[in-house]
């Protein structure tokens, strides 16, 4: 199954039906992903290579798609986007297993789990 079967397609009509429905809080989020994303402390590269990795955490298809493109355009290499990527992966399987602390505790409450 390709994702246009899954997602719908991102396009300006749905971009304009959403916007209509929120406008004040549309235009709110664009300014803070505007500031959020310019030049600071962490280059724009940077802060976008950032955002590949975290959008692959969190697993939405519409942010790895816009964060990878931007990465390129503000520099990355293919390598490096790879790179963020496979950080995002071990710190998605860290918080599993570490997570597993709770289990764990849930567990040493039961007096007659094996």
């Amino acid at each position: 199954m390709d994702d246009k079967n899954l997602y719908p397609l991102a396009t300006q009509e749905l971009a304009n039906k959403k916007a209509a429905y929120a406008t004040k809080n549309l235009e709110a989020w664009r300014n803070f992903s505007k500031t959020v994303f310019e030049e600071g402390a962490l280059s724009e590269k940077t802060k976008q290579l950032i955002a590949v990795a975290v959008a692959h955490v969190t697993q939405c298809p519409y942010c790895i798609r816009s964060h990878s493109r931007q990465a390129i355009r503000k520099g990355a290499t293919k390598e490096e986007i790879m790179e963020a990527i496979w950080v995002a992966a071990e710190m998605r399987s860290g918080a599993a297993y570490a997570h597993a602390n709770i289990a764990m505790d849930e567990m040493e409450k039961i007096p007659d789990a094996k």
